[in-house]
């Protein structure tokens, strides 16, 4: 039997992709929002793609905040601007 392998929708471009190929954002029961690197932290997910068009989308139209169903600070955005930011280069340097 194979093994099925993840899936969850960018908040961005709304496609399905690989869960750990993409950046989860979550609230935690406790109120926090946190970038969970780990993908394993208690409380409601939202994903997005570690790509530029998808944050600047998934920032004008403040997809997150519907994703998480709460008002996100513009430090989060800055935090996912660096991730994003940081992968872009990390793949464009490997080609």
């Amino acid at each position: 039997m194979q093994k099925r392998i993840p899936e969850r929708q960018c908040v961005g471009c709304q496609e399905l992709k690989q869960k750990r190929s993409m950046v989860r954002v979550v609230l935690t029961p406790e109120g926090e929002i946190l970038i969970d690197a780990t993908g394993k932290r208690a409380g409601r997910g939202a994903y997005i793609c570690p790509d530029q068009a998808c944050f600047d989308r998934a920032k004008k139209r403040r997809s997150l905040d519907r994703g998480l169903k709460t008002s996100v600070s513009l430090e989060i955005y800055d935090q996912l601007a660096a991730i994003v930011a940081a992968t872009s280069v990390g793949r464009g340097s490997g080609a």
